[in-house]
């Protein structure tokens, strides 16, 4: 092999190296480019044990929380909404009838996310600060918010999710069906329980009311409810 040969042969490697590697770039700026991300956890799988387990987990943010990620995305590819918040798009999708599909996808997305923050492991016990005094001013107390909290999750029909909001200077427990949230009427979520039966069912059974216990005992994030206000 000649010297040009070999100089032109390592020329069009490095081309095909830059190539390549620009492509790759390319994929990954798409990537993040994209509205909706299915951000991690915020503590491993298997942390919230005994009271949701590594299964549970897996299936309802890695498969539901996952597709509502995936299938938003897909639905807003060439859109002109796509280069918006996802509180933007909630707010330009509610209660648009051609918008339906999109809607429950970004604002499940968007519930979900907010409510793996809502839980951590060695939670529960009663909020302090701000949050405990106006629980006590909006309920009278801890313990009648949560007895107000889980009735308001047992007598919830169907899917949907129970809220704990800041709606003016008080503080209400909000019930929203399938994927509403307090986002379309101009509430302040700080905390939330998801119970559609993907929540809970393998852990639970039927036993909903024992789910939303447990979180409020043992599971709540009270310092990231505080944080909202």
């Amino acid at each position: 092999m000649t010297g040009n040969q070999s100089t032109r042969r390592c020329f069009l490697w490095f081309i095909f190296c830059g190539c390549f590697l620009l492509g790759a770039l390319n994929t990954t700026f798409a990537q993040e480019k994209l509205p909706l991300i299915l951000a991690p956890l915020p503590f491993d799988q298997s942390a919230l044990e005994p009271f949701i387990s590594s299964q549970t987990l897996a299936f309802h943010y890695g498969k539901h929380h996952a597709a509502y990620v995936n299938n938003a995305n897909e639905l807003l590819k060439g859109s002109s909404l796509e280069n918006k918040s996802i509180e933007e798009l909630i707010k330009a999708t509610a209660a648009k009838a051609d918008q339906v599909t999109l809607f429950n996808n970004i604002a499940q997305a968007w519930n979900h996310a907010f409510f793996w923050q809502c839980l951590k492991p060695k939670g529960g016990g009663k909020p302090e600060g701000k949050l405990a005094k106006l629980i006590e001013e909006s309920f009278g107390s801890f313990a009648q918010f949560k007895e107000e909290f889980t009735n308001s999750g047992k007598t919830l029909f169907g899917s949907g999710w129970v809220w704990l909001v800041k709606d003016g200077e008080k503080l209400r427990i909000v019930q929203t069906f399938n994927a509403e949230t307090p986002l379309t009427l101009n509430q302040k979520p700080l905390f939330v329980v998801d119970v559609w039966e993907h929540a809970y069912y393998l852990d639970f059974q039927n036993r909903r009311v024992d789910f939303i216990k447990e979180i409020l005992e043992n599971l709540a994030n009270w310092e990231f409810a505080a944080s909202n206000l």
